[in-house]
């Protein structure tokens, strides 16, 4: 057995014969159970946030979606569609046309965008679930489909068939306008369904059907703004995107969901970031406590140090013994916080103990990659305090 490690666990795993050092071991030993299990716990706390927002997002949002590189809009043509047809990368696909567009009923006005969905869109991105009110648009009608924000905005409610809900949107073109009223493509709406999301997506959109968002726009049938896509099972996103540029090369840009939402991405992973370094930082201090207490023994065992000293242990030998010491302590540490951190984590996945109100549990997600970085953490991070401690042991300390 290494000779060092053989006296640094005796060290470790033992009583010293002086109270303080014993005290401050066991106060430097519980702040590394408690950062470490600490430290996982928020880090599984985030994790969970961080689910519970994109379960809004991935619940609207396809799996790819491409918009034009250029301009507003793009066409498809018939062989590009029968290419998307007989790609065995995606299930489903669904076309849109999306704009801003003025909404004026009951004497009130709202600027939302008019989303022009074809029948395939609920099969792709599953917004006929998220309904709380009414049914989805029938196709080729001048259905709608309406943000719950956007509704009580306008206290608009369903099949009103007393009061009119107009959509306005201004005709392309150059040249003056004469008469106001033929600067607008106007259409009378009649709202089927209401939906609610987040504040953000209900305030938004009104969802109509393509046809009626194609005339609107004086668009041709093949003129659209986006296409979203359904991966099939097993299909890689990589794939899946170079089959989208083969179809319309040079046409077309490919985004995936992080990219649909990079703001709330960025978001989510500087938070993680921050709280990691916060508790990092809270970890440290605690391992100044492991530094002293491995300083107070290298100067309780100095006479043993001179002892193996004389005997020929080179000075190497003897800072080892200490940093093996540290080491013992800091992985044992960090293994016993990270065995309670994951023990409160699966109580609250399982029994929800802590409540956000009284129907929502705080949200926790247990992930392995946590146990393995706050693991390192503990592991880097030992070591170094215990480096620093173990180079106190000098040949002039010795002497």
């Amino acid at each position: 057995m290494n000779f060092p490690f053989y006296i640094a666990k005796r060290y470790a795993f033992s009583l010293s014969k002086t109270t303080a050092i014993n005290v401050i071991t066991f106060i430097a030993s519980f702040g590394i159970i408690v950062g470490a299990m600490a430290l996982f716990v928020v880090l599984s706390v985030f994790s969970g946030l961080r689910d519970f927002s994109l379960s809004f997002t991935n619940a609207t949002d396809p799996d790819l979606r491409i918009e034009t590189l250029a301009g507003k809009s793009f066409f498809i043509s018939e062989k590009q569609e029968a290419q998307l047809q007989s790609s065995k990368e995606f299930t489903k696909y669904t076309k849109i046309v999306e704009e801003r567009a003025l909404f004026y009923y009951k004497n009130k006005e709202q600027v939302a965008y008019l989303k022009g969905v074809d029948a395939n869109f609920c099969k792709v991105n599953a917004f006929d679930t998220l309904l709380y009110a009414g049914d989805w648009l029938e196709p080729n009608t001048n259905q709608v489909v309406v943000g719950s924000s956007i509704s009580r905005k306008l206290t608009l409610g369903l099949f009103d068939f007393n009061n009119i809900l107009e959509v306005y949107i201004p005709k392309p073109g150059s040249g003056l306008i004469e008469n106001p009223e033929d600067a607008f493509n106007k259409s009378p709406l009649l709202t089927s369904g209401i939906f609610q999301i987040n504040e953000e997506i209900d305030e938004k959109y009104i969802f109509c059907s393509i046809p009626l968002a194609q005339g609107l726009l004086n668009y041709k049938h093949n003129q659209l703004t986006n296409i979203d896509f359904k991966l099939a099972p097993n299909v890689s996103e990589t794939d899946a995107i170079e089959t989208i540029n083969k179809i319309f090369p040079n046409q077309v840009r490919v985004k995936n969901r992080a990219q649909l939402n990079d703001a709330l991405y960025k978001m989510l992973n500087t938070e993680n970031i921050v709280v990691y370094l916060i508790f990092t930082l809270v970890i440290i201090i605690a391992l100044f406590n492991l530094i002293g207490a491995i300083i107070m023994m290298i100067i309780e065992k100095k006479n043993n140090l001179k002892t193996l000293y004389n005997l020929g242990t080179e000075i190497k030998y003897l800072k080892n013994i200490f940093l093996f010491q540290g080491n013992i302590i800091s992985i044992f540490g960090g293994i016993i916080g990270l065995i309670l951190g994951i023990i409160v984590i699966l109580i609250q996945q399982q029994f929800e103990l802590i409540m956000i109100n009284s129907t929502l549990a705080y949200p926790v997600l247990f992930e392995a990659k946590n146990v393995i970085l706050v693991f390192f953490t503990i592991v880097i991070l030992g070591f170094i305090a215990s480096k620093i401690a173990s180079s106190t042991v000098t040949k002039k300390l010795l002497e």
